[in-house]
């Protein structure tokens, strides 16, 4: 996760952004916009999260995989 968790970073920044933003992927595309520019750090257990306002507006630090996405994103693939 956390791999994956700074891969979204380097995607962001500026210049690969709007590349990245055409992928064929829908799930890189609306993690691109829900972590926005949004800090990241990692914490006491050394997993990587975001700091993203929740519904009423406060802050929470998140792992990429607690981050709310809308219904319409397809589920992130599970190996069996």
């Amino acid at each position: 996760m956390n791999v994956t968790s700074f891969a979204l970073v380097a995607l962001r920044g500026e210049g690969v952004r709007k590349r990245a933003m055409q992928s064929p992927h829908p799930r890189l595309r609306a993690l691109l916009r829900a972590v926005g520019d949004a800090p990241y750090e990692a914490d006491e257990a050394g997993d990587v999260r975001f700091c993203l306002p929740d519904q009423s507006d406060r802050e929470r630090w998140l792992r990429l995989d607690e981050i709310p996405l809308p219904p319409s994103v397809p589920a992130a693939w599970h190996r069996s």
